[in-house]
Protein backbone atom coordinates (compact mmCIF):
# COMPACT_ATOMS: atom_id res chain seq x y z
CA UNK A 1 0.00 0.00 0.00
CA UNK A 2 1.38 3.40 -1.00
CA UNK A 3 2.29 5.79 1.80
CA UNK A 4 1.49 9.48 1.69
CA UNK A 5 4.15 12.05 2.51
CA UNK A 6 4.53 15.78 2.00
CA UNK A 7 8.31 15.61 2.27
CA UNK A 8 11.07 13.04 2.54
CA UNK A 9 14.52 13.89 3.88
CA UNK A 10 16.82 11.28 2.40
CA UNK A 11 20.21 9.76 3.18
CA UNK A 12 21.04 11.90 6.21
CA UNK A 13 23.00 10.94 9.30
CA UNK A 14 20.03 11.26 11.63
CA UNK A 15 20.78 12.17 15.24
CA UNK A 16 18.37 10.23 17.44
CA UNK A 17 18.24 10.45 21.21
CA UNK A 18 21.01 7.91 21.84
CA UNK A 19 22.51 7.09 18.46
CA UNK A 20 23.16 8.30 14.93
CA UNK A 21 21.77 6.30 11.99
CA UNK A 22 21.62 6.87 8.26
CA UNK A 23 17.88 7.13 7.68
CA UNK A 24 15.17 8.60 5.51
CA UNK A 25 12.57 10.73 7.31
CA UNK A 26 9.00 10.70 6.04
CA UNK A 27 6.98 13.82 6.91
CA UNK A 28 3.24 14.39 6.63
CA UNK A 29 1.20 17.34 7.92
CA UNK A 30 4.24 18.73 9.71
CA UNK A 31 4.93 15.55 11.71
CA UNK A 32 7.44 12.74 11.39
CA UNK A 33 5.52 9.64 10.30
CA UNK A 34 8.28 7.32 9.09
CA UNK A 35 11.91 6.61 9.91
CA UNK A 36 13.52 3.98 7.70
CA UNK A 37 16.88 3.03 6.23
CA UNK A 38 15.28 3.79 2.88
CA UNK A 39 11.81 4.90 1.87
CA UNK A 40 11.45 3.21 -1.49
CA UNK A 41 10.00 5.45 -4.24
CA UNK A 42 7.51 2.77 -5.27
CA UNK A 43 5.96 2.86 -1.79
CA UNK A 44 5.20 6.60 -2.02
CA UNK A 45 1.76 7.75 -3.15
CA UNK A 46 2.52 9.13 -6.62
CA UNK A 47 -0.68 11.17 -6.71
CA UNK A 48 0.77 13.58 -4.16
CA UNK A 49 3.37 16.27 -4.71
CA UNK A 50 6.24 15.17 -2.49
CA UNK A 51 9.27 17.36 -1.83
CA UNK A 52 12.57 15.47 -1.57
CA UNK A 53 15.60 16.81 0.30
CA UNK A 54 18.87 14.96 -0.21
CA UNK A 55 20.90 15.15 3.00
CA UNK A 56 23.64 12.75 1.89
CA UNK A 57 26.82 13.34 3.86
CA UNK A 58 25.04 15.75 6.20
CA UNK A 59 23.86 15.45 9.78
CA UNK A 60 20.15 15.82 10.50
CA UNK A 61 19.63 17.05 14.04
CA UNK A 62 16.46 17.80 15.97
CA UNK A 63 15.87 21.54 15.89
CA UNK A 64 17.33 23.35 18.87
CA UNK A 65 14.89 24.36 21.64
CA UNK A 66 16.27 27.64 22.99
CA UNK A 67 14.50 28.31 26.29
CA UNK A 68 16.23 31.63 27.04
CA UNK A 69 15.90 34.55 24.63
CA UNK A 70 15.02 38.23 25.08
CA UNK A 71 13.14 39.62 22.08
CA UNK A 72 11.88 42.65 24.05
CA UNK A 73 8.40 42.97 22.58
CA UNK A 74 6.04 44.65 23.07
CA UNK A 75 7.56 48.07 23.50
CA UNK A 76 11.24 47.47 22.81
CA UNK A 77 11.18 45.90 19.37
CA UNK A 78 13.87 48.37 18.32
CA UNK A 79 16.26 46.28 20.44
CA UNK A 80 15.36 43.06 18.60
CA UNK A 81 11.74 41.94 18.07
CA UNK A 82 10.16 38.60 17.24
CA UNK A 83 10.74 38.90 13.49
CA UNK A 84 14.49 39.60 13.52
CA UNK A 85 15.16 37.48 16.60
CA UNK A 86 13.40 34.42 15.21
CA UNK A 87 15.16 34.97 11.87
CA UNK A 88 18.51 34.63 13.65
CA UNK A 89 17.30 31.50 15.40
CA UNK A 90 16.09 29.93 12.15
CA UNK A 91 19.46 30.60 10.53
CA UNK A 92 21.09 28.85 13.48
CA UNK A 93 19.01 25.66 13.42
CA UNK A 94 16.65 26.66 16.24
CA UNK A 95 13.04 25.62 15.66
CA UNK A 96 11.38 26.68 18.92
CA UNK A 97 12.19 29.14 21.67
CA UNK A 98 10.85 30.59 24.91
CA UNK A 99 10.85 34.37 25.25
CA UNK A 100 11.72 35.94 28.59
CA UNK A 101 9.29 38.29 30.41
CA UNK A 102 11.56 41.28 30.98
CA UNK A 103 12.73 44.23 28.86
CA UNK A 104 9.36 44.46 27.14
CA UNK A 105 6.94 47.24 28.04
CA UNK A 106 5.00 45.99 29.85
CA UNK A 107 6.95 43.05 31.25
CA UNK A 108 5.02 39.76 31.30
CA UNK A 109 3.99 39.80 34.96
CA UNK A 110 0.19 39.61 34.61
CA UNK A 111 -2.45 38.29 32.23
CA UNK A 112 -2.91 41.55 30.36
CA UNK A 113 0.81 41.78 29.60
CA UNK A 114 0.87 38.10 28.59
CA UNK A 115 -1.80 38.69 25.96
CA UNK A 116 0.00 41.79 24.69
CA UNK A 117 3.19 39.78 24.20
CA UNK A 118 1.31 36.91 22.57
CA UNK A 119 -0.32 39.34 20.17
CA UNK A 120 3.06 40.89 19.34
CA UNK A 121 4.44 37.45 18.48
CA UNK A 122 1.47 36.27 16.45
CA UNK A 123 2.36 36.18 12.75
CA UNK A 124 5.81 37.64 13.48
CA UNK A 125 7.94 34.55 14.08
CA UNK A 126 9.73 32.26 11.65
CA UNK A 127 9.76 29.38 14.14
CA UNK A 128 7.60 28.18 17.02
CA UNK A 129 7.59 29.94 20.37
CA UNK A 130 6.44 29.81 23.98
CA UNK A 131 6.48 32.44 26.70
CA UNK A 132 7.82 32.87 30.22
CA UNK A 133 5.96 34.68 32.96
CA UNK A 134 7.69 36.79 35.61
CA UNK A 135 7.87 36.72 39.40
CA UNK A 136 8.43 40.23 40.77
CA UNK A 137 7.60 41.94 44.07
CA UNK A 138 3.84 42.43 44.37
CA UNK A 139 2.56 40.07 41.66
CA UNK A 140 1.99 36.86 43.61
CA UNK A 141 -1.75 36.98 42.86
CA UNK A 142 -0.95 37.04 39.14
CA UNK A 143 1.08 33.85 39.08
CA UNK A 144 -1.73 31.29 38.84
CA UNK A 145 -3.57 33.23 36.10
CA UNK A 146 -0.32 33.40 34.12
CA UNK A 147 0.10 29.65 34.50
CA UNK A 148 -3.47 29.10 33.30
CA UNK A 149 -2.78 31.35 30.30
CA UNK A 150 0.03 29.01 29.26
CA UNK A 151 3.45 30.27 30.36
CA UNK A 152 6.09 27.52 30.58
CA UNK A 153 7.29 28.79 33.95
CA UNK A 154 8.33 31.93 35.82
CA UNK A 155 11.53 33.96 35.83
CA UNK A 156 12.88 35.91 38.79
CA UNK A 157 16.06 37.85 39.46
CA UNK A 158 18.02 37.73 42.70
CA UNK A 159 20.12 40.68 41.49
CA UNK A 160 18.91 43.89 39.87
CA UNK A 161 18.30 43.41 36.13
CA UNK A 162 18.73 47.13 35.43
CA UNK A 163 16.44 49.61 33.73
CA UNK A 164 14.37 52.55 34.88
CA UNK A 165 10.68 53.39 35.08
CA UNK A 166 7.55 52.27 36.86
CA UNK A 167 6.99 49.13 34.80
CA UNK A 168 10.57 47.87 34.76
CA UNK A 169 11.17 44.26 35.82
CA UNK A 170 12.48 44.22 39.41
CA UNK A 171 14.44 41.68 41.42
CA UNK A 172 12.67 39.81 44.22
CA UNK A 173 13.49 40.23 47.89
CA UNK A 174 13.61 37.19 50.14
CA UNK A 175 9.94 37.35 51.14
CA UNK A 176 8.69 37.73 47.56
CA UNK A 177 10.92 34.83 46.53
CA UNK A 178 9.75 32.55 49.34
CA UNK A 179 6.05 33.34 48.90
CA UNK A 180 6.31 33.05 45.13
CA UNK A 181 8.00 29.66 45.38
CA UNK A 182 5.25 28.37 47.68
CA UNK A 183 2.56 29.40 45.23
CA UNK A 184 4.35 28.04 42.17
CA UNK A 185 4.97 24.73 43.96
CA UNK A 186 1.26 24.39 44.73
CA UNK A 187 0.40 23.57 41.10
CA UNK A 188 3.73 21.99 40.10
CA UNK A 189 5.16 24.97 38.25
CA UNK A 190 8.80 25.85 37.63
CA UNK A 191 10.73 28.95 38.71
CA UNK A 192 13.81 30.02 36.73
CA UNK A 193 16.33 32.12 38.61
CA UNK A 194 19.05 34.57 37.71
CA UNK A 195 21.22 33.69 40.69
CA UNK A 196 23.61 36.44 41.76
CA UNK A 197 23.68 38.15 45.15
CA UNK A 198 22.46 41.72 44.81
CA UNK A 199 24.03 42.81 48.11
CA UNK A 200 27.44 41.58 46.99
CA UNK A 201 27.41 42.68 43.36
CA UNK A 202 25.93 46.14 43.90
CA UNK A 203 28.32 47.04 46.71
CA UNK A 204 31.38 45.69 44.91
CA UNK A 205 30.39 47.66 41.80
CA UNK A 206 29.83 50.87 43.75
CA UNK A 207 33.24 50.49 45.42
CA UNK A 208 35.01 49.86 42.12
CA UNK A 209 33.42 52.90 40.50
CA UNK A 210 34.31 55.13 43.48
CA UNK A 211 37.91 53.99 43.18
CA UNK A 212 38.05 54.58 39.42
CA UNK A 213 38.31 50.90 38.50
CA UNK A 214 36.10 50.57 35.42
CA UNK A 215 37.70 48.10 33.00
CA UNK A 216 36.23 44.83 31.78
CA UNK A 217 38.24 42.84 34.31
CA UNK A 218 37.21 45.27 37.05
CA UNK A 219 33.60 44.59 36.10
CA UNK A 220 34.20 40.84 36.27
CA UNK A 221 35.70 41.22 39.74
CA UNK A 222 32.50 42.88 41.02
CA UNK A 223 30.44 39.80 40.10
CA UNK A 224 32.60 36.98 41.50
CA UNK A 225 31.71 33.29 41.59
CA UNK A 226 30.89 33.60 45.31
CA UNK A 227 27.98 35.93 44.41
CA UNK A 228 26.57 33.14 42.24
CA UNK A 229 27.13 30.56 44.96
CA UNK A 230 25.40 32.63 47.64
CA UNK A 231 22.29 33.11 45.52
CA UNK A 232 22.14 29.47 44.42
CA UNK A 233 22.51 28.31 48.02
CA UNK A 234 19.73 30.60 49.22
CA UNK A 235 17.34 29.48 46.50
CA UNK A 236 18.09 25.81 47.19
CA UNK A 237 17.30 26.36 50.87
CA UNK A 238 13.92 27.84 49.94
CA UNK A 239 13.30 24.98 47.51
CA UNK A 240 13.81 22.45 50.31
CA UNK A 241 11.16 24.21 52.38
CA UNK A 242 8.64 24.91 49.60
CA UNK A 243 9.04 21.96 47.23
CA UNK A 244 9.29 24.35 44.29
CA UNK A 245 10.95 23.08 41.13
CA UNK A 246 13.82 25.37 40.10
CA UNK A 247 15.74 26.04 36.92
CA UNK A 248 18.97 28.00 37.32
CA UNK A 249 19.70 30.03 34.20
CA UNK A 250 23.14 30.91 32.75
CA UNK A 251 25.25 29.22 35.43
CA UNK A 252 28.85 30.30 34.91
CA UNK A 253 30.84 28.20 37.41
CA UNK A 254 31.46 24.55 38.15
CA UNK A 255 31.14 25.29 41.87
CA UNK A 256 27.52 26.34 41.36
CA UNK A 257 26.88 23.22 39.28
CA UNK A 258 28.26 21.19 42.20
CA UNK A 259 25.76 22.77 44.62
CA UNK A 260 22.90 22.06 42.21
CA UNK A 261 24.09 18.50 41.66
CA UNK A 262 24.10 17.81 45.39
CA UNK A 263 20.55 19.14 45.64
CA UNK A 264 19.45 16.79 42.86
CA UNK A 265 20.99 13.86 44.71
CA UNK A 266 18.79 14.48 47.75
CA UNK A 267 15.66 14.63 45.61
CA UNK A 268 15.13 18.29 44.76
CA UNK A 269 13.59 18.97 41.34
CA UNK A 270 16.32 21.20 39.93
CA UNK A 271 17.88 21.82 36.53
CA UNK A 272 20.93 23.84 35.51
CA UNK A 273 21.48 25.79 32.33
CA UNK A 274 24.66 27.27 30.95
CA UNK A 275 25.27 29.31 27.80
CA UNK A 276 27.59 29.03 24.81
CA UNK A 277 29.44 32.21 25.79
CA UNK A 278 30.65 30.69 29.06
CA UNK A 279 31.96 27.70 27.11
CA UNK A 280 33.46 29.60 24.16
CA UNK A 281 34.66 32.91 25.63
CA UNK A 282 36.69 33.96 28.68
CA UNK A 283 37.17 37.14 30.66
CA UNK A 284 40.27 37.79 28.55
CA UNK A 285 37.98 37.82 25.49
CA UNK A 286 35.73 40.28 27.30
CA UNK A 287 38.74 42.51 27.85
CA UNK A 288 39.87 42.33 24.20
CA UNK A 289 36.44 42.43 22.52
CA UNK A 290 34.94 45.04 24.82
CA UNK A 291 31.28 45.48 25.80
CA UNK A 292 30.02 43.27 22.94
CA UNK A 293 31.09 40.42 25.27
CA UNK A 294 29.65 41.91 28.48
CA UNK A 295 27.08 39.81 30.32
CA UNK A 296 25.94 38.93 33.82
CA UNK A 297 27.23 36.74 35.35
CA UNK A 298 30.41 37.80 33.57
CA UNK A 299 32.68 35.62 31.51
CA UNK A 300 35.11 33.68 33.68
CA UNK A 301 38.76 32.66 33.52
CA UNK A 302 40.06 29.98 31.18
CA UNK A 303 40.54 27.71 34.19
CA UNK A 304 36.95 28.21 35.32
CA UNK A 305 35.75 27.58 31.78
CA UNK A 306 37.60 24.26 31.63
CA UNK A 307 35.95 23.17 34.89
CA UNK A 308 32.58 24.05 33.38
CA UNK A 309 33.34 21.91 30.33
CA UNK A 310 34.25 19.04 32.66
CA UNK A 311 30.88 19.37 34.40
CA UNK A 312 29.16 19.31 31.01
CA UNK A 313 31.04 16.20 29.90
CA UNK A 314 30.10 14.50 33.17
CA UNK A 315 26.41 15.12 32.49
CA UNK A 316 25.92 17.61 35.34
CA UNK A 317 24.56 20.38 33.08
CA UNK A 318 21.00 19.85 31.86
CA UNK A 319 20.40 22.58 29.29
CA UNK A 320 22.37 24.86 26.97
CA UNK A 321 20.53 28.06 25.99
CA UNK A 322 21.67 31.27 24.34
CA UNK A 323 20.49 33.99 26.76
CA UNK A 324 20.27 36.13 23.62
CA UNK A 325 20.02 39.67 25.03
CA UNK A 326 20.56 42.22 22.25
CA UNK A 327 20.47 46.00 22.20
CA UNK A 328 21.26 48.83 19.78
CA UNK A 329 24.97 49.23 19.14
CA UNK A 330 25.10 52.65 20.77
CA UNK A 331 24.10 51.10 24.11
CA UNK A 332 27.05 48.72 23.83
CA UNK A 333 29.47 51.59 23.22
CA UNK A 334 28.02 54.60 25.09
CA UNK A 335 30.02 57.74 24.35
CA UNK A 336 32.17 58.89 27.24
CA UNK A 337 31.01 56.10 29.53
CA UNK A 338 32.81 53.18 31.17
CA UNK A 339 32.49 49.43 30.69
CA UNK A 340 30.09 49.42 33.66
CA UNK A 341 27.66 51.67 31.76
CA UNK A 342 27.42 49.50 28.64
CA UNK A 343 24.39 47.24 28.27
CA UNK A 344 25.11 43.78 29.64
CA UNK A 345 23.84 41.14 27.26
CA UNK A 346 25.28 38.96 24.51
CA UNK A 347 23.75 38.71 21.06
CA UNK A 348 24.50 35.15 20.05
CA UNK A 349 21.34 33.12 19.38
CA UNK A 350 22.23 32.46 15.75
CA UNK A 351 25.52 30.78 16.72
CA UNK A 352 24.45 28.43 19.54
CA UNK A 353 24.31 25.17 17.60
CA UNK A 354 27.37 25.81 15.44
CA UNK A 355 29.39 26.91 18.47
CA UNK A 356 28.51 23.84 20.49
CA UNK A 357 29.24 21.47 17.62
CA UNK A 358 32.55 23.24 16.95
CA UNK A 359 33.71 23.67 20.55
CA UNK A 360 32.13 20.55 22.01
CA UNK A 361 32.21 17.89 19.32
CA UNK A 362 34.99 18.89 16.92
CA UNK A 363 37.47 20.25 19.49
CA UNK A 364 36.65 18.10 22.53
CA UNK A 365 35.14 14.95 21.06
CA UNK A 366 31.86 15.13 22.98
CA UNK A 367 29.29 12.95 21.19
CA UNK A 368 26.78 14.91 19.12
CA UNK A 369 23.98 12.94 20.80
CA UNK A 370 25.08 14.25 24.19
CA UNK A 371 25.15 17.86 23.00
CA UNK A 372 21.75 17.47 21.33
CA UNK A 373 20.22 16.30 24.60
CA UNK A 374 21.23 19.57 26.24
CA UNK A 375 20.27 21.71 23.25
CA UNK A 376 16.96 20.08 22.27
CA UNK A 377 15.64 17.08 24.17
CA UNK A 378 16.11 18.11 27.79
CA UNK A 379 14.84 21.69 27.40
CA UNK A 380 11.75 20.37 25.60
CA UNK A 381 11.11 17.83 28.36
CA UNK A 382 11.70 20.27 31.20
CA UNK A 383 9.31 22.91 29.94
CA UNK A 384 6.44 20.78 28.67
CA UNK A 385 7.21 20.94 24.92
CA UNK A 386 8.04 17.25 24.53
CA UNK A 387 7.01 14.95 22.80
CA UNK A 388 6.20 17.46 20.03
CA UNK A 389 9.62 19.07 20.30
CA UNK A 390 13.13 18.02 21.17
CA UNK A 391 13.88 14.83 19.26
CA UNK A 392 13.54 13.07 15.93
CA UNK A 393 10.87 10.44 16.60
CA UNK A 394 7.66 9.13 15.09
CA UNK A 395 4.83 11.54 15.93
CA UNK A 396 7.11 14.47 16.78
CA UNK A 397 7.02 17.73 14.86
CA UNK A 398 9.34 17.63 11.85
CA UNK A 399 11.73 20.19 13.37
CA UNK A 400 15.10 19.56 11.76
CA UNK A 401 18.48 21.25 11.47
CA UNK A 402 20.53 19.91 8.56
CA UNK A 403 24.21 20.56 9.22
CA UNK A 404 27.35 20.21 7.11
CA UNK A 405 30.08 19.09 9.52
CA UNK A 406 32.84 19.19 6.88
CA UNK A 407 32.65 22.67 5.36
CA UNK A 408 32.71 25.58 7.74
CA UNK A 409 32.70 29.35 7.29
CA UNK A 410 33.69 32.59 8.99
CA UNK A 411 30.90 34.65 10.53
CA UNK A 412 30.72 38.19 9.16
CA UNK A 413 28.38 41.01 10.25
CA UNK A 414 26.34 40.81 7.06
CA UNK A 415 25.70 37.13 7.84
CA UNK A 416 23.80 38.01 11.01
CA UNK A 417 20.01 38.01 10.87
CA UNK A 418 19.41 39.76 14.20
CA UNK A 419 18.41 43.43 14.09
CA UNK A 420 21.76 44.82 15.25
CA UNK A 421 24.80 43.36 13.52
CA UNK A 422 27.10 42.90 16.47
CA UNK A 423 28.14 39.68 18.16
CA UNK A 424 31.25 38.50 19.99
CA UNK A 425 31.44 35.69 17.41
CA UNK A 426 31.91 37.95 14.38
CA UNK A 427 35.18 37.00 12.74
CA UNK A 428 35.16 33.51 14.27
CA UNK A 429 35.76 30.51 12.02
CA UNK A 430 33.27 27.68 12.49
CA UNK A 431 34.07 24.14 11.34
CA UNK A 432 30.42 23.38 10.54
CA UNK A 433 27.37 25.17 9.15
CA UNK A 434 23.60 24.95 9.34
CA UNK A 435 22.44 24.42 5.75
CA UNK A 436 18.67 24.13 6.27
CA UNK A 437 16.17 24.54 9.06
CA UNK A 438 12.75 22.89 8.93
CA UNK A 439 10.00 23.83 11.38
CA UNK A 440 7.06 21.42 11.29
CA UNK A 441 8.21 20.16 7.90
CA UNK A 442 8.41 23.64 6.37
CA UNK A 443 11.78 24.99 5.27
CA UNK A 444 12.12 28.30 7.07
CA UNK A 445 15.79 28.84 6.20
CA UNK A 446 18.48 27.61 3.83
CA UNK A 447 21.97 28.85 3.04
CA UNK A 448 21.06 29.11 -0.64
CA UNK A 449 17.72 30.89 -0.34
CA UNK A 450 17.89 32.57 3.04
CA UNK A 451 14.66 32.97 4.97
CA UNK A 452 11.23 31.87 3.87
CA UNK A 453 8.19 34.13 4.32
CA UNK A 454 7.64 35.43 7.85
CA UNK A 455 4.88 34.03 10.03
CA UNK A 456 5.21 30.23 10.01
CA UNK A 457 5.90 30.10 13.76
CA UNK A 458 3.09 29.09 16.12
CA UNK A 459 2.56 29.54 19.84
CA UNK A 460 3.32 26.47 21.93
CA UNK A 461 1.25 25.86 25.02
CA UNK A 462 3.18 23.58 27.40
CA UNK A 463 1.84 20.18 28.29
CA UNK A 464 2.48 19.37 31.92
CA UNK A 465 0.90 17.24 34.61
CA UNK A 466 0.40 18.12 38.23
CA UNK A 467 4.11 18.23 39.00
CA UNK A 468 6.95 19.83 37.06
CA UNK A 469 8.87 17.29 35.01
CA UNK A 470 12.33 16.32 36.22
CA UNK A 471 14.76 15.85 33.35
CA UNK A 472 16.42 12.94 35.17
CA UNK A 473 13.14 11.02 35.30
CA UNK A 474 13.00 10.86 31.50
CA UNK A 475 16.52 9.60 30.86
Amino acid sequence: MAESFDMIVQNGKVVLRDEIQQLDIGIRDGRIVRLAERIEPDTVDSSLSVKFIDAAGQFVLPGVVDVHVHFNEPGFGSWEGFASGSAALAAGGVTSYVDMPLNGRPPTVNSSAFHQKLEAARGSSYVDYALWGGLVPGNKEELRPLAENGVVGFKAFLSAPGGEGEDVFREVDDLALFEGMKRIAAWGGILALHAESESLTSRLAAKAIREGRSSALDYAATRPVVAELEAVNRALLYARHTGCALHFVHISSEAAIELIDRAKQVGLNITAETCPHYLALTEEDMESLGPVAKCAPPLRSAEEQERLWNALEEGRIDIIASDHSPCPKELKTPQGESFFDAWGGISGAQSTLELMLHEGHVKRGIPITKLVKMLSYQPAVRFGLHPRKGEIAIGADADLAIVDMENGYTLEPDGLYSRHKHSPYVGRAFSCRVLRTLCRGHQVYSVEKGLDALGHGQWLRPERGEKAVSVESTL
